[in-house]
């Protein structure tokens, strides 16, 4: 499997694309990227089994989300088919990357490393707070950093691309470590855009009024939510059709 080596910019263009996609469709790339979180809190929410469910779960949520994402830039008609497009056909091999999925976070936590809070700014919260969401965000990515490089683009591959398990881990790494530079500019970008920006607009709200603090506070967190997530789940789709797909004009 043949991966492009891509320059340091392209983790901007991953971005920029992404919320482009987004503009293209926004209640259903909204829609996909909620139903996918809806799922991971309900599964969540399950008695005693759901923490260790939802890995085994998250290869085959993935490549719905992709799924969707591919569906809207083509500009396909969109039916309940499209989501699982490659997941019968490679249920097998995408439940072995949920199990591995599931092995390496077990050894994350048994290790003492928390894999990450979701950027939370809420409106009793100290504006000082969203500061440390960010160098807390970049420990966890540094801990996790071999885990992610792995499942990256490996669901993909194993759906679209009919590769195994174990050799979909192997390629998603290489194709991640030929990438490193795409990849640290695209997390300091989600860092800034994510946490620095939000926390520093926040503090110098508090300066001014209690009420302008709670006002930004609510707007930041639906621009999150609604805006930044959806870019976030088709740039995942994006980066994995720019390094192994033919050139895609990320430029335009």
């Amino acid at each position: 499997m043949d991966a492009r080596r891509l320059p340091a910019r392209h983790g901007v263009l991953w971005l920029l694309a992404g919320f482009a996609l987004f503009r293209r469709h926004p209640p259903l790339a909204t829609a996909i990227t909620f139903g996918y979180l809806l799922t991971v809190i309900m599964v969540n929410l399950i008695p005693k089994i759901g923490p260790f469910l939802l890995p085994l779960l998250l290869p085959t949520l993935t490549v719905m989300l992709a799924n969707g994402c591919r569906a809207i830039e083509r500009g396909q008609r969109f039916v309940s088919e499209t989501l699982v497009v490659g997941i019968s056909a490679q249920r097998a091999g995408l439940a072995r990357l949920g199990g591995l999925h599931l092995l390496g976070s077990s050894l994350l936590v048994l290790g003492g490393v928390a894999l990450g809070e979701p950027i939370n700014i809420s409106d009793g919260m100290d504006p000082t707070e969203a500061m440390a969401l960010a160098s807390d965000l970049a420990v966890i990515l540094l801990l996790a950093s071999p885990l992610l490089m792995a499942f990256w683009f490996a669901p993909l591959l194993t759906a679209w691309d009919g590769i195994s398990a174990g050799k979909s881990l192997f390629f998603s790494f290489v194709a991640s470590w030929r990438n490193w530079r795409a990849f640290t500019m695209y997390g300091l970008v989600l860092i800034l855009v994510g946490a620095i920006l939000p926390g520093l607009i926040l503090i110098l709200a508090g300066l001014i009024s209690p009420a302008l603090l709670t006002i930004l506070s609510v707007a930041l967190r639906m621009l999150l939510i609604f805006v930044l997530a959806p870019t976030i789940v088709a740039s995942v789709y994006l980066s994995y059709r720019d390094v192994f797909e033919a050139p895609a004009k990320l430029d335009e």
